[in-house]
């Protein structure tokens, strides 16, 4: 059975206080040099092989993400 992933992220322009704590902690855990992180979601799909990259495109922009703050990826491995 194919597997997808879905990586969701905000979109640049959108705030993302988590990903701003997580940035801000770093230096604090002694990890230097990271100047920013996005913190978003990620989900696994297991798919039949008649599922076509159209659908599962639609599929991430009208249930996964929301497309008006959200980017997303989608990756058949």
């Amino acid at each position: 059975m194919p597997r997808v992933i879905v990586d969701v992220v905000p979109k640049p322009e959108i705030l993302d206080p988590q990903g701003q704590a997580i940035a801000r902690a770093l230096p604090r855990l002694g990890f230097d040099g990271v100047r920013e992180v996005r913190q978003g979601k990620h989900f696994e799909l297991d798919i039949d092989d008649a599922v076509d990259d159209g659908a599962l495109h639609r599929i991430a922009g009208e249930l996964l993400a929301n497309p008006v703050i959200e980017d997303w990826t989608v990756r058949r491995l």
